[in-house]
């Protein structure tokens, strides 16, 4: 018998009855199919945002005092050592969210901004500096803020704003030697080469010497027409770079476990990170073409 009609009292009615009680009040919460950390208003989510059920149900379940924030900004700035940057966008942005110290998330929101300018994304990058700099304008980190953000909007296409962000960098921190690189560069591109020439010195004497400072500097001259203090500049740039080339070739040997060649000593370094390490919004050295 497929349908069981012999089962029961052979009358084909079964032993069982179901209740015949009230039933679940609609809805019932504890075998609600939408528990309350997935209520979200569809019109605020982005529909291809692939992160909103992970972000909300990290609010919903993951309490602050559960989150080393410090430890998270950590795991951000190890992402960007290995050029993973859209992992380090993430991780910052976590950081953050969950930071109770205000410098902290200060510090998360530049990184994040430098994280998203290494993907070329400058739009991103805008936000996430203006977000740092709406924490504090005038705080240890306001500066590399203001510096990086006048280069993101450089890219983006506004030079006028990218200017006034660069001078503000170094009305904040007068001895913050990429703040006057980078502002060297902005009023060359606008052809005012002998405050540029100023702005450069600056950096040079807080100590920013490297070929592209160097290369930069003799560019600067050349416009002013100093020739012979260009062409003097431009081989010291280009003896680091040598130097910068052969200690690497070095370190690669030694890597490979291969002798190193006599000659040769600790060169300029090329890499945008000059300092690693936590407070890396202050490692950002922009490469600027």
């Amino acid at each position: 018998m497929t349908d069981r009609e012999g089962d029961g009292n052979g009358d084909g009615s079964r032993d069982h009855r179901f209740s015949e009680g009230e039933g679940f009040s609609d809805p019932y919460d504890e075998f609600d199919l939408d528990p309350p950390e997935l209520d979200v208003d569809p019109s605020k989510v982005d529909p291809v945002d692939s992160r909103v059920v992970a972000d909300t149900l990290d609010s919903q379940q993951i309490a602050s005092d559960d989150v080393d924030a410090t430890e998270l900004l950590d795991v951000g700035l190890s992402y960007m050592q290995i050029n993973r940057y859209e992992q380090a966008t993430d991780a910052f942005e976590r950081t953050a969210q969950y930071a109770e110290d205000e410098r902290l998330e200060q510090e998360a929101w530049v990184n994040k901004g430098v994280a998203h300018a290494e993907l070329e994304e400058w739009d991103e990058a805008i936000g996430a500096h203006r977000e740092a700099l709406n924490i504090d304008a005038e705080s240890e980190h306001a500066a590399t803020a203001e510096t990086n953000l006048a280069y993101a909007l450089w890219e983006f296409g506004e030079t006028a704003q990218a200017l006034e962000h660069a001078e503000r960098a170094v009305e904040i921190d007068e001895r913050f030697a990429e703040g006057w690189f980078n502002r060297a560069f902005f009023l060359s591109e606008r052809g005012l080469s002998e405050e540029a020439l100023q702005c450069i010195d600056n950096a040079i004497r807080l100590g920013l010497r490297n070929t592209k400072i160097l290369e930069e500097k003799a560019e600067i001259l050349e416009d002013l027409g100093e020739y012979d203090e260009a062409e003097e500049i431009a081989e010291e740039a280009n003896e680091l770079r040598e130097r910068a080339e052969q200690q690497m070739m070095e370190d690669r040997r030694e890597m490979e476990g291969q002798p190193t060649g006599a000659g040769g000593g600790a060169g300029d370094s090329t890499s945008d990170i000059a300092d690693p390490g936590r407070e890396a919004d202050r490692d950002r050295e922009w490469e600027l073409e």
